[in-house]
């Protein structure tokens, strides 16, 4: 079979420090980015798959929108937002009810929401464009390799468009659709950290049992050690700023809870039979799978809707009047700056992610391939070219729709998490943290608890199965 136009046009050079003239250069760059051509990397990059720049180009896109919607909410860009027409209309309706009111408190959010939904729907677009693509011979693995600059021309009419949304009952609805992405999304990072926290236990035992077993334990330790003390501190915390010796019964509840499911998960990790089933099993993973859970609960507590139970709540009330309240939009408290960061190390992984394990790879739908990787290498070295190689000739080594279904879940996941879960009440002069943020993040620490505990019993339920 002759070579496409891909590697074709790769194999003429490099981009920068690469010994070709300027012309050339150009034009390679300029069929990466309006063409089906392969990536030319930098000169000081090393070559790598073309599965894996893509991801890494499709995040960053994800990263943009989300730099976007943190300018969005800045107070001095959100002034000027009143600019846009139709935007903030005195008048407006919440399922099908015509209410009047002032957006003129929560125009940051709105234009948070319109943001994600432009990046939902590009993410949406390509997932379904790319369903069942099975290897690069496929004409649409052009399309998710390529055309990075119509990408972009895309993305930016999107975002756009959104703006231009009659305003009506948009941010209502489209709160829910945010707090079901943001649901799964917040699933498939507990996945992840499954996965994490497994591969590192393992290699460092293995580092162990090769070298210095004294010192690989001894830091294994002091891991775990550091970790349950920062969950024992942080439940004293949430104990003491969330709940009160009279009141706030649901945030006790949820702390009590949560606590004992951690200790429960924690004690099952080093049951005998577990460690005969899964040598690997240990602290590790329970005690990061329990700051985990730690921070998902306090940052469920901090949507509660009562004031005298949360201090973090973002709606002040100075006059105490209801009508005197006035709604702020930054989301730079303490858990969504946790959440952010969690965020883009998760997207982030996602896109270069390459499991040890058979099960991750079939829940996550990926199979990254050693061979091709190290086959494409060889090739890059002999021509000199530092180039994004073709590795899915043979087969794709990630579903392609499932990864734009992820990231249109992060892009949710970003959006509720910018806005602090927030919505404009049913009159809509007000933003209000309703307890369905409150119960989707408890609910979700419970489903990683329970996946975390499965992930420890299923070899002894299922002894068939190959879980290694």
């Amino acid at each position: 079979m002759s070579p496409g136009p891909s590697a074709a046009v790769s194999e003429l050079g490099g981009f920068c420090g690469d010994p070709l003239p300027t012309a050339p250069r150009l034009s390679l760059q300029v069929s990466c980015l309006c063409g089906p051509a392969s990536c030319l990397l930098c000169g000081c990059c090393p070559s790598a798959r073309n599965s894996t720049v893509s991801r890494l180009l499709f995040t960053f896109f994800l990263f943009l929108c989300t730099l976007v919607s943190i300018i969005m909410i800045i107070p001095g860009v959100e002034k000027e937002l009143h600019k846009l027409p139709g935007f903030c209309e005195g008048s407006g309706s919440v399922l099908g009810v015509q209410v009047h009111a002032d957006c003129s408190g929560f125009l940051g959010h709105k234009a948070v929401y319109r943001m994600g939904f432009a990046a939902a729907s590009f993410f949406f677009l390509f997932a379904v464009i790319m369903v069942c693509v099975r290897s690069s011979k496929d004409p649409r693995a052009a399309v998710q390799n390529g055309f990075w600059l119509l990408k972009f021309m895309v993305l930016v009419g999107l975002t756009v468009g959104a703006f231009y949304i009659p305003d009506g009952s948009f941010t209502s609805v489209w709160f829910y659709f945010g707090v079901v992405g943001s649901f799964l999304f917040i699933l498939i990072q507990l996945i992840l950290l499954i996965d994490f926290a497994h591969s590192w236990s393992q290699l460092w035992l293995r580092n162990a049992g090769e070298g210095s077993a004294k010192g690989w334990y001894a830091a294994l330790c002091a891991v775990t050690f550091i970790f349950y003390a920062v969950s024992i501190a942080a439940i004293a915390l949430l104990y003491v700023y969330y709940t009160k010796p009279q009141g706030c019964t649901e945030g006790k509840v949820l702390i009590s809870i949560n606590l004992i499911l951690c200790v429960i998960v924690s004690a099952m990790s080093i049951l005998p039979k577990i460690q005969d089933a899964q040598p690997h099993s240990g602290l590790l993973q329970a005690s990061l799978i329990t700051l985990y859970t730690i921070f998902i609960t306090w940052s469920a507590l901090a949507n509660v809707p009562n004031q005298d139970c949360n201090p973090t709540l973002l709606l002040r009330n100075s006059t105490g009047s209801a009508e005197a309240a006035q709604p702020l939009t930054t989301w730079w408290d303490a858990p969504s700056i946790v959440g952010l960061v969690i965020f883009i190390l998760c997207t982030l992984f996602i896109s270069i992610r390459s499991s040890d394990h058979a099960q991750v790879n079939k829940m996550m739908l990926t199979e990254e391939s050693g061979a091709g990787a190290s086959a494409g290498d060889a090739a890059a070295a002999e021509s000199g070219v530092h180039r994004a190689y073709d590795n899915e000739q043979d087969g794709v080594t990630y579903s392609y729709s499932f990864f734009h279904l992820c990231l249109l879940l992060a892009a949710l996941y970003i959006m509720m998490t910018l806005t602090n879960w927030y919505r404009p009440d049913e009159s809509l002069r007000v933003l209000s943290s309703p307890w369905t943020a409150v119960w989707v993040k408890i609910c979700s620490s419970w489903a990683g608890l329970l996946l975390y505990a499965w992930t420890l019993v299923a070899p002894l339920v299922l002894p068939d199965r190959d879980f290694s």
